[in-house]
Formats: C-alpha cells, sequence, structure tokens
C-alpha cells in the first residue's frame, strides 16, 4: 500500500525528523522506538508499512534537507551518524518538496496546491495521499459566516485573499485533491463546518489537532488520577519554556494564546471543573528544539488537608513529535481506505484537543485507538515493518 506523506511545513524539524526516522528505520539505522503503530497491537491493523511511505511536501523556506538534517544533528535532535547514510534518499524527497503557492485569489492557490498534490501521487503511482500539517501555529481567525456555510465559502475564496488561515486553506485543498487531512497543530485547519461537509460529501476522514508529547501528555495521565481518586485539584499551573521555530512563533501573543488554550483543556473536561491556575509558554532561543516544562498542582485531601507535587517534563519537540507523525499518516491512510470519512475522533490519543468526544484520560484513549485499529484489518494491507 504505497502510501505519500505530504507534509505542510516539510523542511522544518518535525518534518525533517520524521522523514529522517522513518528512511532511518527503513535502511535498518535506527529502531521504531517511539511509533506507537509498531505495537504488537497494531499488527493486523491493515497500515501502510514504514517502507511504503513516500513523503513529499510544501514549505515557504527554500532550506536543503540536507542542510536541515545536518542542523538538526548539530543540535543533537537526531544522530549524527546517520545523516551521511540517508544523503541520497533525502536528496530523493528533495525532489518532491515545492514552495507553498500563491495565486490571484484563495480559490486558485488552492488549486495550485491540489495539483502539486496530485501530480505527486501520480508520479509516484500512490495509492493515496495524506496531507499532515506540521507548520506553525496560527492565531484564531475572526469569524465569517462562510466559515459554517460551503457554498458560500467557495463563492467568498473566488474573491479574497484571507478569508481562511493557511492550514484551512491547506485542508480545503487537500480534500479538493481527494486526500485525507492531518492538523498536528493548535490553528484552524478542517475544524471549520464548511469543511467538515466538504470532506464528508468527498467521503474523506480528517485528525487533529495540536500533537500531544510532552505536558499535556503527562497531564492527561495524572487528572484522571485525581478524579478517580476525589481529590479535589485546587490550581494546576505550568511554564513551558521552549526554543526552536516553534518558540519563537509563539512570541507572538496571539498564537500563543491559541496554543496555550489547547493545552489547558485537558483539565476542565477530564476532573469536571477549572481549577485555578493557567499554562504560560515562554520563547527562550538559547535551548533550542528542546523544551521544558513545570508545573505545579495544589490539591485537597480527606478533611480538606493541603498537598502538592510538582513534576518537570525536559524533551526534544521534534523527537517526540516525529514518530506519532508516522503513526499518524500510517492509520488515516487505513482509515481512508476503509471507507471512513469525516472527523477521526479515534486517534484523540495523539492529540490535546481531540476531534469528537473521546474522553482526554490517556488510558480511554488507548482502549479506544486499540478497538479502531481493530476494524482496521483484513483489508489486505501490507505488513508493518
Amino acid at each position: 500500500m504505497r502510501t505519500g506523506v505530504w507534509l505542510v511545513g516539510a523542511r522544518g524539524s518535525v518534518a525533517v525528523t520524521s522523514v529522517i526516522g522513518a528512511l532511518a528505520i527503513r535502511a535498518g539505522l535506527a529502531q521504531p522506538t517511539g511509533c506507537v503503530t509498531e505495537l504488537p497491537e497494531f499488527g493486523g491493523a491493515g497500515l501502510p508499512g514504514l517502507g511504503d511511505l513516500v513523503f513529499g511536501g510544501h514549505d515557504i523556506v527554500p532550506t536543503p534537507l540536507e542542510k536541515k538534517a545536518a542542523a538538526l544533528a548539530g543540535a543533537g535532535i537526531v544522530p549524527a551518524r546517520l545523516v551521511e547514510p540517508l544523503r541520497d534518499e533525502l536528496a530523493r524527497v528533495e525532489e518532491n518538496l515545492r514552495q507553498v503557492p500563491l495565486a490571484e485569489n484563495q480559490a486558485a492557490t488552492a488549486e495550485l496546491i491540489a495539483a502539486d498534490i496530485t501530480e505527486f501521487r501520480l508520479r509516484h503511482g500512490l495509492e493515496r495521499v495524506v496531507v499532515i500539517n506540521v507548520s506553525t501555529t496560527e492565531p484564531a481567525p475572526e469569524p465569517h459566516p462562510a466559515h459554517a456555510d460551503l457554498e458560500l465559502l467557495e463563492a467568498e475564496l473566488a474573491v479574497s485573499q484571507d478569508l481562511l488561515p493557511p492550514s484551512a486553506l491547506t485542508a480545503y485543498a487537500a480534500f479538493r485533491a481527494g486526500c485525507p487531512y492531518v492538523d498536528f497543530t493548535p490553528s484552524t485547519g478542517a475544524r471549520l463546518p464548511a469543511l467538515d461537509r466538504l470532506a464528508g460529501l468527498l467521503g474523506l476522514p480528517y485528525a487533529g489537532h495540536d500533537g500531544k508529547t510532552g505536558e499535556t501528555l503527562v497531564k492527561s495521565v495524572l487528572a484522571p488520577m485525581f478524579a478517580q481518586r476525589n481529590l479535589r485539584v485546587r490550581t494546576w499551573s505550568g511554564m513551558n519554556l521552549l526554543g526552536g521555530g516553534d518558540g519563537a512563533n509563539l512570541a507572538d501573543p496571539a498564537a500563543n494564546a491559541a496554543k496555550a488554550a489547547s493545552k489547558q483543556r485537558v483539565l476542565g473536561e477530564t476532573l469536571g471543573y477549572t481549577p485555578q491556575g493557567e499554562t504560560r509558554i515562554e520563547y527562550v532561543e538559547d535551548i533550542g528544539d528542546f523544551k521544558t516544562a513545570w508545573d505545579l498542582v495544589t490539591f485537597e485531601g480527606f478533611l480538606g488537608t493541603p498537598m502538592r507535587m510538582e513534576f518537570t517534563w525536559h524533551g526534544c519537540d521534534s523527537a517526540l513529535a516525529a514518530p506519532l507523525i508516522l503513526d499518524l499518516a500510517r492509520l488515516t491512510a487505513a482509515a481512508h481506505r476503509s471507507g471512513r470519512t469525516g472527523p477521526l475522533g479515534e486517534l484523540a490519543f495523539f492529540f490535546k484537543d481531540p476531534l469528537g468526544t473521546v474522553p482526554h484520560a490517556l488510558a480511554d484513549q488507548w482502549r479506544v485507538l486499540r478497538e479502531f485499529a481493530g476494524t482496521l484489518g483484513g483489508l489486505g494491507g501490507e505488513e508493518t515493518v
């Protein structure tokens, strides 16, 4: 099941780490550590193999993949020993990358985006292409009536340059190209009602939002513990320090607010109430792609006894996210092949702000994900690698 993975933000750290990882695993140079779909539970799910994934994508910057890979190695994000053996493979992926097009209106721009994806699919003889957004976080857009009405949306796109934020325009173009769409960012993506209708009309699945890789992953384990033990959480405050391109982008207050809201949502929906406190994000250029999150939780025990806990998470954003990109590409491709349409709430396990009504507790999301994978098997898919 040769499957295309079209990465929006293809020259960024997450995208390039994902590509290097898939190529290294395929070449026997690395183990699939962190790839959920390599666990035994997914062996019969009919997923495309990691070796069957073909990468392409859009970006606004021209940095060559080889140069980006060397920079990631220099920063300690990927092992330096992998860059030279994968040089030829990275050059082949480079041939599939395109500059983000821009036309006189968003309808024409979407046509150009869709044409690039379609050309990629046909040139490589791919069964399908999954479009995954790993670009920088956008501010939330101003509401517009066309966001809820597909006919009005398409009429307005023909005369507008800014009706849809980039993530939503990409989702629209992906659907028009016949491709499932995944948003690994907290941006708008396919969240708009008009785009949900388009996905339904065209029989396409989509997933998102905002990959769950660090602090929020820990919250989704700890918050259910407090709820199940009937311990009242009084405050939960977090401080996130990060550098790199994502950190620089989040220095913008509007993008920062969108990200912080996504990170905090798990608490209210898991506990049934919202404790005092907030999540703050600060850009620290010197720490690069590594991030540190420090959380303070105060809670009330039996007879009102006050207690507290603290935890610190220090991780590499791209190395945590990259295997999940590969997982989502494989699962979404299999869902498309099995005829699934609309939001894939069963993939909530991977997201801070998931679609659908699946609980935020990681254990519940894991159960739902395994059950979902069980519905995808028996389709004649290749063995996973």
